[in-house]
């Protein structure tokens, strides 16, 4: 049997596939977090719910109207970004002039109340969500068994976080969106609809978050406690990869998943705070993180 630093290649390879979806989700999570702090300067601690409601949306349209995962995955960030804008429009929006620390807290409360809501209902137990037909099984690699979805997953948050990357950072939409946080009665002054393109900025977000519930909802179950049990995790990846930055969020969500996948096998121990002592060192070294600019 071949070995790898004294493991078996097939644990070996079997848990770094594990760190590797668990980057990837929180590589989703972090973008959508970055792209609301780096552009809106709200700390979105209800991101976590937003995660949770992409979840249970696909879960209720399978179980209440039969749509299924495919048409879900479009249909679940249109409607968990839709509530976003709302949110955002009926109240962020007002809470832009102040300290950011009201943002913090109405986003906090936000979450508790979305959570409290679907523990009443569905209570802490989880759902089953069954992967597509054309995802189940797997495949045999020769050195290891690869199930299908999970490598749909990969594949999937890769193109979708550099496809978020590249209309942030590379189109007309991107440049406005930016131009608009940087100074918004100069962007306006040019005919621009600054309150709109915020709004637009917080749904596109939160329809990452709900995207990232529905693609997560076939691996993990399905709970009103999935998203609180993540997003503590998520905002330390934001913070090793430096407050707003897009493509730090990216990088640094899948470095850190594959990062836990490793410790599981050299120190299982040691899996669950990993991240955390990685982000203590990275504070202390650079506090702005790795792809952070410093102030």
């Amino acid at each position: 049997m071949t070995m790898i630093f004294g493991i078996p290649i097939q644990a070996f390879l079997g848990q770094l596939l594990v760190g590797l979806i668990n980057g990837s989700f929180y590589a989703m999570l972090s973008l959508g977090l970055a792209i609301i702090f780096g552009l809106l300067r709200v700390i979105n601690f209800a991101h976590g719910a937003q995660y949770m409601l992409g979840a249970f949306v696909g879960f209720l349209l399978l179980s209440y109207l039969g749509i299924g995962y495919w048409p879900a995955l479009i249909l679940v960030p249109l409607i968990v970004g839709v509530s976003g804008m709302v949110i955002e429009r009926l109240a962020l929006s007002r809470l832009y002039d102040v300290d950011p620390l009201y943002g913090l807290l109405f986003t906090f409360g936000l979450a508790l109340v979305i959570e409290g809501a679907f523990r009443y209902y569905f209570g802490v137990s989880g759902q089953i969500y069954t992967p597509p037909p054309q995802l189940s099984g797997g495949t045999n690699l020769g050195f290891m068994f690869l199930p299908n979805y999970r490598g749909w997953v990969v594949i999937a948050s890769l193109f979708i976080c550099l496809g978020t990357w590249l209309l942030i950072e590379k189109t007309r939409l991107g440049a406005y969106l930016r131009a608009a946080t940087e100074n918004p009665i100069l962007v306006q002054a040019f005919g621009v609809n600054v309150p709109l393109l915020l709004t637009l900025t917080y749904g596109i977000g939160s329809a990452l978050a709900g995207l990232a519930g529905i693609m997560a909802a076939p691996v993990y179950q399905v709970s009103p406690l999935m998203g609180s049990n993540l997003i503590i995790v998520v905002f330390a990846v934001v913070v090793v990869g430096g407050m707003g930055s897009i493509l730090g969020a990216i990088i640094t969500g899948y470095m850190l998943g594959l990062a836990e996948g490793l410790t599981k096998v050299f120190y299982p121990e040691a899996s669950n705070i990993v991240i955390f002592v990685i982000m203590a060192i990275v504070l202390l070294v650079r506090p702005a993180g790795l792809f952070g600019r410093d102030a």
